[in-house]
């Protein structure tokens, strides 16, 4: 899973992927032997329980324009598929992206008040910036209803969210050039990007449908995949992704993929993103090493438990 893939990363706050990680998970990808499959291969492959070959799925989320200018030579060098999910607000410029906002605040500014949480920051430089930043963020995705609190604070700084969308994210001539392109795939992201798991059924629902009817009439060709913004998802969510006649949808949930106990509707994927990776990261997640550790690591108080517990029995007798 990925979203920007940046030039110049730190620039941007460490908030996308740099183009030096994006390349070294591609060409780490194929020189382990792992094969690169459009999401439509990798659903029939794993249907008639295919184990040849390992292989492996690249998604972009919101239709970034960095997605084509930069990462689309490397993806036509290294001759691999793509799925990018799209919502329609993106493309429209009506979209409430908070998070460019918040990245233009601290960029543009050493002090800064987020009213909505009674906080002010001063954030001279980089290490500051990421931090505030960070912190706001993780406000945030703790109640997304959170996200309109910030316009206050944008309209003070005088920056357009509108603005920001026409910079960052592709416009319709854009989208339909790329659709065209036999690399890529276009799934659905809902209209505005809500936080689906937020928000009552018929509202969910009408996001997934409208987005999908929108999707499909500019660009004349059926939309079949759907990711759920923010991962925010449930059962009621994967219902209604089956139901407005999508054939698989993608969460936030880190994970490989099996053949045993797949669902279509909440399929998980591995985030690629430089705030947290380096090379070395992003391998031991694709082996499943930080999976394995991360499993581990939770289990260890039952096992101290169950230890104590014998422990203690063995004490008795």
């Amino acid at each position: 899973m990925f979203h920007e893939i940046q030039r110049d990363c730190r620039s941007e706050l460490m908030t996308g992927t740099s183009v030096e990680l994006f390349e070294y998970s591609l060409s780490w990808l194929q020189q382990e032997g792992w094969a690169i499959v459009s999401l439509q291969e990798c659903l029939e492959r794993l249907a008639r329980n295919d184990q040849s070959r390992r292989y492996a799925v690249l998604t972009f989320d919101d239709g970034y324009r960095d997605n084509v200018s930069v990462a689309l030579p490397i993806l036509e060098r290294n001759n691999a598929p793509f799925m990018m999910y799209v919502p329609t607000a993106a493309v429209t410029r009506t979209m409430q992206s908070w998070w460019l906002g918040l990245r233009e605040l601290f960029r543009s500014r050493d002090d800064i008040t987020i009213d909505a949480m009674g906080i002010r920051f001063h954030c001279p430089d980089y290490e500051s910036k990421r931090f505030a930043l960070t912190k706001v963020d993780h406000w945030v995705h703790q109640n997304y209803n959170r996200a309109e609190m910030l316009a206050p604070t944008f309209n003070k700084a005088g920056i357009s969210i509108a603005t920001l969308n026409h910079q960052y994210f592709l416009d319709e001539c854009a989208l339909q050039e790329l659709a065209r392109h036999p690399l890529a795939s276009i799934g659905g992201h809902t209209t505005s990007h809500a936080a689906l798991a937020a928000i009552d059924a018929t509202l969910a629902r009408a996001e997934m449908a409208d987005n999908r009817n929108y999707l499909q009439n500019l660009l004349q060709a059926p939309v079949r995949h759907h990711a759920y913004p923010y991962g925010a998802c449930g059962v009621r969510e994967e219902l209604l992704a089956k139901e407005v006649g999508y054939s698989s949808a993608v969460t936030t949930r880190h994970g490989q993929l099996g053949s045993d106990r797949l669902n279509q509707f909440a399929l998980p994927r591995i985030g690629v993103s430089s705030a947290f990776d380096s090379n070395i990261s992003f391998a031991a997640r694709m082996n499943g090493v930080q999976l394995a550790a991360q499993t581990l690591l939770a289990r260890r108080p039952h096992r101290q438990h169950l230890e104590e517990t014998l422990r203690a029995w063995a004490g008795r007798r």
